[in-house]
């Protein structure tokens, strides 16, 4: 296995992203998701990410169940994250902390991050001295490394590491369809990194999805090149970077589970031949406008929906009915409105969704388009 060349106790380069789990209706499915934390840990990886906010707290929850109560404490390494929907002064910081380590049914996390950093909300975690509890949390041994997740513009990155030396890590959205996008900037932000000397944890390596279920065409083209999996491509592209420290994969079934590790047990960076091939892949996906969500659902779970319009899963609908000609995008549709759901319609452009989605989508106008292309 490869070892990881920024932190002796991370077992390898790729961790275990909780936010997408298997579920039945609307709770995890514990013996599903202990049959693949078994699997992880089987195969000699040890990393496992999760945020409060993930399944509306169930993420933790699970955790506990699954993972911190059968495993010994050596043999896995935890992340959690400090959300600012969850704090509103510095003094509810250290309870809400506590509480998860409780959810979580651990005395430390081994990595806690300062979740989902951005212009706007980084002045809240300024206001509330964030990083300064979270240091003495750390000077008391409940915080082994102090970092961050990020979903802004380089320039914002850049502030917020020169005012934040103590940060040890950075989570920023890295993959190649994104890598040059001018409004994700990972290529920008990654550089940051760099220009800091801080290694990198890689969220939405498959885009939520995107990049596995990929068009004819581009599918195509990675067929050509043998039988590996469009996700293998994706993630070993986010992984073959030199500030790599951890690429994280949310996976929700079994099968996902043994095709990552099948090609991250044991990793190998992408050569020129594969390289040449994303590129070509890259550019047919700058082809298509697609709707760039990577249904994280923040939008819903982190904010609530006024009128609980299903926003990602609108949005799927309408890249499978644009990009894939996909004849059941109109009934799936029925599927997101039904049990009471909003439709695009109903939305009364209040703007909360914006200002939480890490993708800066224009989420209201969007929302326009999916009314006209399935209610009209």
């Amino acid at each position: 296995m490869l070892k990881n060349k920024f932190f002796p106790e991370i077992h390898g380069n790729f961790g275990f992203g909780c936010m997408r789990l298997p579920m039945i209706d609307k709770e995890v499915d514990l013996e599903r998701f202990s049959k693949m934390i078994d699997a992880f840990i089987s195969s000699g990886l040890n990393y496992f990410d999760t945020a409060h906010g993930y399944i509306d707290g169930k993420s933790e929850l699970a955790i506990a169940k699954c993972l911190t109560s059968k495993y010994d404490r050596s043999q896995y390494l935890l992340t959690d994250k400090l959300t600012d929907v969850y704090f509103n002064k510095e003094e509810d910081i250290r309870p809400f902390f506590e509480n998860q380590l409780k959810w979580c049914g651990v005395d430390y996390f081994d990595f806690y991050l300062m979740h989902a950093q951005n212009k706007e909300n980084y002045k809240k975690y300024q206001k509330c001295h964030a990083y300064e509890v979270a240091s003495e949390l750390k000077k008391e041994g409940k915080i082994k490394h102090l970092g961050l997740s990020f979903h802004d513009k380089a320039e914002v990155l850049d502030m917020i590491l020169t005012e934040h030396p103590e940060v040890e890590i950075v989570q920023i959205q890295f993959n190649y369809v994104d890598y040059e996008d001018s409004t994700i900037e990972s290529r920008k932000v990654y550089e940051v990194c760099e220009k800091h000397n801080k290694p990198v944890i890689v969220m939405e390596p498959v885009k939520g999805g995107s990049l596995v279920n990929l068009p004819p065409a581009a599918d195509q083209i990675f067929r050509e090149m043998g039988d590996m999996s469009n996700a293998s491509y994706a993630i070993r592209f986010a992984a073959s970077f030199p500030s790599m420290a951890m690429v994280l994969s949310g996976m929700s079934n079994m099968e996902q589970m043994e095709d990552n590790l099948s090609f991250m047990a044991d990793f190998k960076a992408l050569d020129e031949r594969e390289m040449g091939a994303v590129a070509k892949v890259t550019g047919i996906f700058k082809n298509l406008n697609l709707i760039p969500c990577t249904s994280c659902r923040y939008c819903i779970e982190e904010n609530h929906c006024p009128k609980d319009i299903l926003i990602p899963d609108m949005f799927s609908s309408l890249n499978a009915h644009d990009a894939f000609h996909d004849w059941n995008a109109g009934m799936y549709y029925d599927i997101v409105t039904a049990d009471g759901h909003g439709k695009a319609s109903d939305c009364i452009k209040c703007g909360k969704c914006e200002k939480v989605c890490p993708q800066h989508l224009q989420i209201r106008d969007l929302l326009t388009k999916v009314a006209a292309t399935f209610e009209g």
